[in-house]
């Protein structure tokens, strides 16, 4: 009845292999989530600079009187 309301869990404890894989595994994802974060914030900054070479490059136009 707990499996059927669980699902089925594979959990062969004789098999050290499935757990280092694993954790191999979380390892990795961690490390790209990481480098994700890294490149976001890295595309951000470099967004946010460009902006503002392209206002700084801008003209602005004469202010003639009314």
């Amino acid at each position: 009845m707990a499996k059927a309301l669980l699902g089925y869990v594979h959990s062969d404890l004789r098999d050290p292999r499935a757990d280092a894989d694993n954790a191999r595994l979380r390892k990795r994802v961690a490390e790209l989530e990481s480098l994700v974060l890294r490149l976001s914030e890295e595309n951000d900054r470099l967004v946010a600079a460009r902006a503002a070479e392209l206002v700084d490059s801008v003209p602005m136009p004469q202010m003639q009187p009314a």
